[in-house]
């Protein structure tokens, strides 16, 4: 569905938010503001009576005036520089323990996010990452499903039956019930990428030409890790950006 969607809520287990953890935030507006003609605006209120906030330094990245994205300031040279996805919940505690429960892990327990909502960052059993989002002011994406906006997140796993069983437990109705979404699938890591590459969650961005715009991303820093394939939900390609963060970019 492309277009503006409002304040609307989003089920459990749907992906309704995306951040980039980068080095350098001025950087990452320059080469995302060009490649997808987002434009920017810092996160307020994220100030804790305890410090700083998990968005404190951060912007949020708007599609015609619609928020679709983060960029969010890399506080520990350990971590990786990344795209994460997040899932929507009612309750990111709850979801916390039942993600626990079924053999997954909680890398950082939920926080308020200001006025916006609560995150929680956790791992599925074979350690691939992910977000956890309860809404608050922002319930998620305003726009999806569109040029320069979230259309797809893709697992690449190295035991599918694990994947399938350990995410279908936690959101069954959002991938399997009524009015399921679609913007979530799984595959082999070793069908995309060498053996050696670690479970991950690859983030999808809408664009009408894939081909296109693979000139652009070269020319703003970034480079192509996999020219375009074609996939069961759209043709891909796999780029990082000016500053190592790997993404996808999806013509359906």
């Amino acid at each position: 569905m492309a277009g503006s969607e409002g304040s609307a809520a989003f089920a459990e287990g749907v992906p309704c938010w995306t951040d980039a953890q980068l080095p350098d935030v001025e950087a990452g507006k320059r080469f995302y503001g060009e490649l997808f003609g987002w434009t920017f605006e810092p996160f307020d209120k994220t100030e804790e009576p305890t410090g700083p906030g998990p968005y404190a330094g951060s912007v949020r990245a708007h599609l015609d005036g619609e928020p679709v994205a983060a960029l969010v300031p890399k506080r520990d040279g350990r971590m990786p520089t990344v795209w994460t996805v997040y899932f929507a919940t009612p309750d990111a505690d709850d979801l916390a323990d039942r993600i626990r429960e079924a053999g997954g892990q909680v890398i950082t327990t939920p926080v308020p996010v200001g006025p916006y909502g609560t995150m929680a960052l956790a791992a599925d059993p074979e350690s691939a990452v992910f977000g956890l989002w309860e809404g608050g002011t922002l319930p998620g994406f305003g726009r999806r499903h569109g040029p320069g906006s979230f259309g797809w997140v893709e697992l690449y796993a190295r035991d599918t039956a694990v994947a399938d069983s350990f995410y279908a437990g936690l959101f069954h109705d959002a991938l399997f019930g009524p009015g399921t979404t679609r913007d979530f699938g799984r595959v082999l890591v070793t069908e995309a990428f060498p053996a050696e590459m670690p479970p991950h969650f690859l983030v999808h961005f809408g664009v009408d030409d894939c081909e296109a715009l693979l000139g652009t991303v070269v020319r703003l820093g970034g480079r192509v890790q996999a020219p375009p394939f074609d996939t069961s939900y759209g043709r891909v390609a796999v780029v990082t950006d000016n500053q190592g963060a790997s993404f996808a970019l999806l013509q359906t």
